[in-house]
């Protein structure tokens, strides 16, 4: 009998305290959880909900050397002790609209799988004043993302990628983790390096709707800057080599010479002509607004909003690259782009079409584009810039 009381005392016992640690994880995860949620932003606001913005009496006399747009000498001391952030950026339909893509001085667009595109944004100087800008959805690596981002020799911000180097599923010419590796990408990996820095965040009230978790990863600018730094990569590496010590700026005028141009207004293209289905949501159009001398873009039919601005994305310049698409035999059919090499191109700029040739001899080093006219390098409108790598067989339509 006094076993069996001693039985039920003990099990009683654990019960007891089994309840107390139950509760107090309780507690912990929720409290966890408001803690993670208050340092999160809300939809349509930025972490610290502001823009910080420089006194407007002061002269705007500092070049961007990435599209030649004029800045404040306070911007340039910050961007000054930075490098470069090159930022994979989600384009799904679902995921739409993103979070701070606007700020980036320069973005690629090219398709990831399955005829969705995917963004890279190099943000430098137009994160200068933005603060703890929330950047989002952020996605996986492509190589040639990697082989594009190489001329800016940046921090790469991703989630994953295609391919480690012994990937027995992924086609060599695919693998960008293992070309990040063996290149020695100064590499912001959050899934490579999740124990070593938590920068990025999943973000699943960001939109007004549910989406796949993939869909949710949020990343923050300044969190960002000081992950770079801890792994000694600030302006300069950790050998004290400056990030642009072989960068090459594009040249840029307030008014270029432009010869045997056509009216290009309305500017039209898809990715994958063949696809119907994707031509509903991933087609890309451009409306020149003569106003402001920028081109707006709509993908899907639909404006492309910057969820943090609530404006529709505006470029001073947007390019089209040709290039060669190849279709990979692999297990997870993955997409080629050839951005190392040479190619045609079309550039829109001030409401004319220009077309180009474009050349990139190594990894890393700088793409030109060539006016195919004249025979010199173009010279391009100070301003944002958006390049989209579009298969050289695809049509463009213009007005």
């Amino acid at each position: 009998m006094n076993n069996s009381k001693k039985l039920i005392s003990f099990i009683l016992g654990c019960l007891f305290f089994y309840g107390i640690s139950a509760f107090g994880s309780y507690k912990y995860f929720t409290r966890s959880q408001a803690s993670i949620a208050k340092d999160q932003p809300k939809s349509g606001t930025v972490v610290n909900n502001k823009f910080p913005t420089p006194d407007p009496s002061l002269p705007k006399n500092e070049i961007c050397p990435l599209n030649g747009l004029s800045y404040t000498e306070p911007e340039k001391a910050i961007w000054s002790t930075r490098r470069p952030l090159a930022i994979m950026i989600e384009n799904s339909a679902e995921s739409r609209p993103q979070s701070g893509i606007s700020f980036a001085d320069i973005v690629y667009e090219a398709v990831a799988e399955g005829g969705i595109t995917r963004f890279m944004g190099i943000f430098h100087c137009g994160v200068a004043y933005a603060g703890n800008l929330t950047v989002a959805p952020v996605r996986s690596a492509r190589i040639y993302f990697v082989n594009l981002l190489s001329e800016y020799d940046p921090l790469y911000v991703h989630v994953g990628g295609a391919g480690n180097c012994d990937d027995p599923n992924v086609d060599p010419k695919a693998k960008a983790l293992c070309a990040i590796q063996s290149s020695k990408i100064k590499d912001l990996d959050q899934m490579g390096r999740a124990g070593d820095f938590k920068t990025c965040h999943r973000l699943t009230n960001r939109l007004d709707h549910e989406v796949a978790w993939e869909h949710t990863m949020g990343c923050f600018v300044e969190e960002l800057v000081k992950a770079g730094k801890k792994w000694g990569w600030t302006n300069v590496d950790s050998k004290g080599v400056s990030w642009n010590k072989y960068f090459i700026p594009w040249k840029f005028t307030a008014n270029p010479i432009l010869t045997n141009t056509s009216p290009a207004l309305n500017v039209s293209y898809s990715f994958w002509d063949f696809n119907k289905e994707f031509q509903t949501a991933y087609d890309v159009s451009w409306q020149y607004d003569s106003a402001t001398q920028m081109y707006l873009r709509s993908n899907g039919g639909q404006k492309s909003i910057d969820l943090e601005t609530g404006e529709q994305l505006a470029y001073k310049t947007v390019i089209v690259q040709l290039v060669k698409e190849t279709s990979l035999a692999d297990l997870e059919k993955h997409m080629f782009y050839d951005v190392i090499g040479s190619g045609k191109g079309i550039v829109f700029t001030n409401g004319q079409a220009v077309s180009v040739t474009w050349s990139k001899p190594t990894r890393t080093s700088r793409t030109v584009f060539i006016n195919s006219s004249s025979g010199k390098e173009m010279q391009f409108v100070p301003g944002k810039i958006w390049i989209s790598l579009v298969p050289s067989a695809n049509k463009i339509s213009y007005n």
